[in-house]
């Protein structure tokens, strides 16, 4: 095979224009909705996974920060559809590129500190210093504090970034290997194919709890402001 490693990467065109965002506008098709009183099996459990996972990751908040409650969990479930999407072949997953991690990452978590700068101004600052600084680490902590708060959004996307690209890169490395053995050794083969199946299955896996884990820290730091 001649294709590049990291083709699959590369945003893909149409007649020279990005396609990406068509792409990226495609999973909403992918959620099915009912005009009927009764839902059938797949909307109810699509329904059911809706409110389990927005319990799950509202509990803790006061009555204003479940007003994101809407938002959240349109962001997990759009960064879902789209690391599965991702999976099927000749296909192109946004979650690879860091630029729209980013995009998505830090308008929430800036938000999410805006909202508790302009509500708990002392709580929010407070975090700069924890109680019982010697006086001599204060500038020290101050910085490392206001760093730390600065990353977080950078830490949210190159995490999503790494898991999924490292993913994809490991099925394709593997699925190099099974067609180059196919042609030499057969039960090598097999056993490769084996192992690129169990890999599907455990990154259909990572694709969904990457999006529940892209999810939690904005969620906590809507806490933390709110």
């Amino acid at each position: 095979m001649n294709e590049n490693l990291f083709a699959s990467f590369i945003a893909p065109t149409i007649l020279g224009l990005p396609a990406a965002v068509l792409i990226i506008l495609f999973p909403p098709l992918l959620i099915p909705t009912s005009k009927y009183l009764i839902n059938n099996r797949l909307i109810t459990t699509q329904q059911w996974l809706i409110k389990l996972t927005s319990k799950q990751m509202m509990t803790m908040h006061n009555t204003k920060g479940r007003t994101w409650s809407l938002m959240l969990v349109s962001l997990i479930i759009f960064i879902a559809t789209t690391n599965l999407l991702g999976l099927l072949p000749h296909s192109f997953t946004p979650t690879t590129q860091l630029s729209m991690n980013l995009a998505m990452a830090i308008p929430l978590w800036a938000g999410a500190v805006i909202m508790g700068f302009r509500s708990k101004i002392k709580n929010a600052l407070a975090h700069f210093l924890p109680q019982g600084t010697p006086t001599p680490l204060i500038p020290m902590l101050v910085i490392i504090e206001t760093i730390s708060l600065l990353i977080q959004p950078m830490a949210l996307a190159v995490r999503l970034t790494a898991n999924i690209t490292a993913g994809h890169l490991l099925m394709h490395l593997i699925g190099s290997a099974t067609l180059a053995m196919s042609t030499i050794n057969l039960p090598s083969t097999l056993i490769i194919f084996t192992i690129l199946i169990l890999l599907t299955i455990l990154e259909i896996a990572v694709a969904l709890i990457q999006a529940y884990v892209f999810t939690l820290p904005v969620s906590l730091y809507l806490h933390d402001n709110t």
